[in-house]
């Protein structure tokens, strides 16, 4: 009786500290992925049991002049650590994962992953030019808040926004500009600031004079949900593509704007507002100034799924034309589009922008390479951005 006594008690004692271990597993010297001066990369995994390991990358669009496979084979050295090392990459924030004997796993040495949607992506930034706008530099920062607001008109009462202030926001008082920035089929109130770095963006332009200083509301485009997955009482469903392009998001949006100028301090004017979206956020942001049409000052269509329609909750889709010429008659200081030549959006925004030419109406066009992907998008802002209420 007393031995099963002290080996219960070691039991006890021991099994904690296993489990410490196997927590905080020491992953070695293994540094994966390392940047090097000269913008390769060395991806590294120790798997000395595996057969094959892969790694699967967005490197090929990053420099067609200097290709690299979306799929490349790693090499086993005799530490039984896999490593491949690519190619210089031009500036840029680059999605992985690798593939072991078939199966699709992140890079355990990389604890920095991004969330589209229902898709968990390691990721690494290549510094130096375009892409130190999104990574963290030594400026001051900008606050963002997850905050609730009240929504009646929809089924959840009360929906999730994220809120991004500027720096010596709360120490000033001044009324600020308002950016409404809206995401894609699928995502949610933390796409732009997860995958799109809109955070990180917004702090630099800032910083460096090139962005006023401005309030940038992140919502979520899907009435269905009230949140973020796992962030409501809807609890930890999975994310998919819900579709929300049925006049609902539209029609609510008044509450999103009265809450913003009531909660903050607001320019509340055309000339402090700006809305823009990616997308099915562009599709939102363009009907929703149209049947706003003194709102906002700023509009920005990016990628934006601006095919024709009709009808909708209330008739929002309906006379796009007249509420086009309406529009246009308040006098928007910038109308804003932007989509890549491989999107397969692009005929739909050509035929948008073939209404604005035949009508008169000015706006301003950019045309990227590449297609629908967060790479153009995070472009998009940052030419955006400095765009806005100058």
């Amino acid at each position: 009786m007393k031995k099963s006594l002290l080996f219960l008690l070691a039991a006890m004692i021991i099994y904690p500290l296993a489990a410490q271990q196997t927590v905080h597993r020491d992953r070695g010297t293994i540094i994966s992925p390392e940047v090097h001066a000269d913008g390769s990369v060395t991806f590294r995994l120790e798997a000395p049991a595996a057969e094959s390991v892969e790694v699967v990358g967005d490197f090929t669009a990053a420099d067609p002049a200097r290709p690299q496979p979306p799929t490349a084979s790693l090499t086993l050295n005799q530490e039984g650590v896999w490593h491949y090392t690519t190619a210089p990459l031009r500036s840029e924030l680059y999605n992985y994962h690798f593939v072991v004997d078939g199966l699709a796993i992140k890079d355990p040495s990389n604890v920095y992953i991004q969330r589209d949607i229902a898709s968990l992506m390691n990721y690494f930034i290549v510094g130096g030019a375009k892409a130190d706008n999104y990574a963290i530099q030594d400026v001051p920062h900008g606050t963002v808040a997850r905050v609730w607001y009240p929504s009646p008109s929809t089924e959840s009462k009360t929906r999730r926004m994220c809120v991004y202030t500027p720096a010596g926001y709360e120490d000033s008082l001044c009324d600020y500009p308002v950016l409404y920035l809206l995401h894609g089929m699928g995502g949610d109130e933390e796409a732009w600031l997860s995958t799109g770095r809109a955070a990180q963006i917004l702090d630099n332009l800032i910083a460096q004079g090139k962005a006023e200083p401005m309030i940038v509301v992140m919502t979520n485009g899907c009435p269905q949900h009230a949140s973020a997955p796992g962030e409501s009482h809807e609890g930890m469903y999975k994310p998919y593509g819900v579709r929300s392009m049925d006049g609902s998001f539209e029609s609510s949006f008044g509450e999103v704007i009265s809450f913003v100028d009531g909660r903050y301090r607001t320019i509340r004017s055309a000339r402090g507002r700006a809305i823009a979206g990616l997308s099915m956020g562009g599709f939102h942001s363009f009907y929703i100034s149209l049947n706003l049409p003194t709102t906002f000052g700023h509009i920005g269509l990016f990628s934006a799924a601006v095919r024709p329609t009709s009808g909708g909750i209330g008739g929002v889709y309906d006379n796009s034309d007249e509420k086009l010429a309406t529009l246009f008659e308040s006098a928007p200081a910038l109308y804003y589009i932007a989509i890549g030549r491989e999107d397969f959006l692009y005929d739909h925004n050509v035929e948008l922008r073939r209404r604005l030419d035949e009508a008169g109406y000015p706006y301003t066009y950019i045309e990227s390479e590449g297609g629908h992907t967060w790479r153009n998008w995070r472009d998009y802002l940052v030419d955006f951005l400095p765009r806005l209420f100058r």
